[in-house]
């Protein structure tokens, strides 16, 4: 959801409510101005600040443990948006109607708070340790379960700070204080008993000053009297900006005497820890057993995945097959990978009863087949937001039918994180697939309408999409329309393949797919043999993924513009290939032109372009 809410032009970051006036000031006097700020005492929560008759006011959009968003007592909603968007129709407890956003000055990103990028240090330590993990099934335990593990670094992560001294006593604190610098404002937090109760110890002239820290039953933490808050490092964020009751503000960190800022001792996770392994881990079991009774034309009977509990500390490892040796392991073969669709038992029928599902207005899309809606399915034990491609009505027409029911198959029988997932056939007044829902659309239109995205955001998406394309090679799958317009947002940094139409899965004895004739083809994303000889292989499909690149470095413009098919084709039999994208790295560009390689024998195979990606990736972004 965060990344979402970046992309709003109103949404400032991590700012204060003093500079959410100071914004909204310069707006001038009109009622209902308003802008949208990240909460600094509710986690996961935003903050609405508004103008009305030259007063500010404040409102707090909580995160409810159901993940929906609310202004305290007000009506629960999706997102923060949708909060957004009902009070500009409705007041509802609110001084005025949102009428008017205040955008961010020219060239203004969302202000990072101090902990964002300790938490995503923090958070791929955590994984790393404790699941042994590496590579790209690292990242991919980092983004299937990010929520949760957001929240348990977020409320642990003060055991990480300098200013964090662990359960010492009144007395210990105060030496450690008044030693080395004696500047006002020096402090430090310690523990004060077994109920996770703190203390805030403060310098003042001298002198040290204690406050008690208290923990209410709903887990928030304050000073008597004072703001609540989630974590410690949001009360000392805070304090640190203002005393709020306080002596003074909180200035200089006391060091622990060791110098040291790892933990002290073990971390001390709280039972979230404890549900967050059981989930990752038991998550395994229907994880696998789909991968392993799939049935996918074309894969090797020897491609059977084992997995073994290695030693006493509960982690799981991946054994690689015998038949492929030195292969790394890609994130659905790990035991960290869950869909957020995986509920085992429905996930064994390939039907969903329109009973339980629900269509919501508007449409996310249409075409020659009908269209895409979005809707909600209810599940046994939870509802997720879905995708819902709706075939219009056409009795003139069966062979849209059998496309739509020949995608739906296609899907069915493949199983990646980065691949949007089937969830099953909806026979109803129309004939429905249901999908997995991508928030934030189609990749060129999100970068043509989110030029501030960085290269290293761009390199990441194109390489979870080449992720995606190596494991459709691995199991003798060709996409046939592999394009940025079909590569899906699920957030800023998390990439789907999508639009399995023209898929088709090669037998084993052969390495490539050969078409009857043409078809509506996007032939500028085709490679030579395809439009030559009808020939269609993973091959062209490292063709067509050159294409993607460019268009996503060139952040989501369409390629060859302005020429027709046939140009296209005499340009490529010529040996001139689209230039280098404006700022587009050298090596980036450098990998699309050996994509174009023209001959598909000597062009390599997503099984080489992957690797480069990836080291790229790595050595840019760590």
């Amino acid at each position: 959801m965060a990344d979402r809410v970046n992309t709003l032009p109103f949404f400032y970051g991590n700012i204060t409510r003093e500079e959410a006036e100071s914004y909204l000031q310069h707006g001038g006097p009109s009622s209902g101005f308003y802008l949208l700020r990240q909460s600094r005492n509710y986690l996961g929560g935003f903050a609405l600040s508004v103008l009305h008759s030259g007063r500010y006011y404040h409102y707090t959009i909580e995160r409810k443990p159901n993940e929906t968003y609310a202004i305290a007592g007000g009506k629960s909603h999706r997102t923060p948006m949708d909060v957004i968007d009902y009070h500009s129709q409705e007041m509802d407890g609110l001084v005025c109607l949102l009428k008017k956003p205040c955008n961010r000055p020219k060239n203004m990103q969302p202000k990072v708070g101090p902990f964002e990028d300790l938490k995503e240090r923090l958070i791929r330590e955590y994984v790393k340790q404790t699941w042994n993990l590496m590579g790209a099934a690292l990242e991919q335990a980092i983004i299937s379960q990010k929520p949760q593990l957001e929240k348990l670094i977020a409320t642990t992560a003060h055991e990480r700070m300098p200013w964090f001294h662990g359960a010492i006593t009144r007395e210990e604190s105060e030496p450690r204080l008044q030693n080395g610098s004696r500047s006002n404002g020096k402090f430090l937090i310690r523990q004060r008993d077994t109920n996770r109760s703190y203390a805030l110890c403060l310098l003042h002239e001298g002198e040290v000053l204690h406050y008690r820290i208290d923990r209410d039953q709903a887990n928030k933490l304050s000073i008597p009297d004072g703001k609540k808050f989630d974590t410690l490092w949001q009360l000392v964020e805070h304090y640190s900006y203002k005393p709020d009751g306080l002596a003074l503000v909180l200035t200089e960190p006391c060091p622990r005497p060791d110098g040291a800022n790892g933990l002290i001792g073990p971390p001390q996770y709280p039972r979230d820890h404890l549900r967050l392994t059981s989930t990752l881990q038991n998550a395994a079991g229907g994880i696998l057993t789909r991968l392993r009774n799939v049935s996918i034309p074309g894969r090797k009977k020897d491609q059977g995945r084992q997995h073994n509990l290695a030693g006493n500390n509960n982690t799981y490892e991946t054994r690689v097959p015998s038949s492929q040796p030195g292969k790394e392991a890609m994130p659905m073969d790990t035991e960290v990978y869950e869909s957020p669709y995986a509920d085992p038992d429905e996930l064994r029928s390939s039907s969903v009863d329109r009973n339980h599902l629900f269509l919501e207005d508007g449409e996310l899309g249409s075409g020659n087949f009908g269209t895409v809606m979005r809707g909600i399915y209810k599940m046994r034990k939870t509802e997720k937001s879905v995708a819902v491609k709706i075939l219009k009505n056409d009795d003139n027409n069966p062979s849209v039918r059998e496309e739509m029911l020949r995608e739906a198959n296609v899907m069915q029988q493949l199983d990646n994180p980065y691949i949007v997932r089937m969830i099953g056939i909806c026979e109803a007044e129309n004939l429905m697939l249901v999908m997995e829902l991508a928030e934030l659309g189609p990749l060129n239109k999100f970068l043509q309408k989110n030029k501030q995205t960085t290269l290293k955001n761009i390199t990441e998406l194109v390489h979870q999409v080449c992720m995606g394309m190596k494991y459709l090679e691995e199991h003798n799958f060709v996409h046939r329309d592999l394009a940025a317009r079909n590569v899906l947002l699920v957030t800023q940094h998390y990439a789907k393949i999508s639009d399995f139409g023209l898929s088709k899965a090669v037998a084993e004895e052969h390495n490539y797919y050969k078409a009857k004739g043409h078809g509506k083809w996007p032939v500028k994303w085709y490679a030579p043999e395809c439009i030559n000889y009808f020939k269609f292989s993973s091959k062209s499909d490292v063709w067509s993924f050159g294409v993607l690149m460019w268009e996503a470095y060139s952040y989501g413009q369409k390629p060859y513009k302005g020429m027709k098919g046939n140009d296209v084709m005499q340009m490529i039999e010529s040996g001139k290939r689209m230039e280098t994208p404006v700022n587009c790295p050298a090596e980036m560009y450098d990998l699309m032109r050996t994509c174009w390689t023209y001959k598909a024998d000597e062009r390599p195979g997503f099984s080489i372009v992957e690797p480069r990606l990836r080291q790229y990736y790595y050595d840019t972004a760590h």
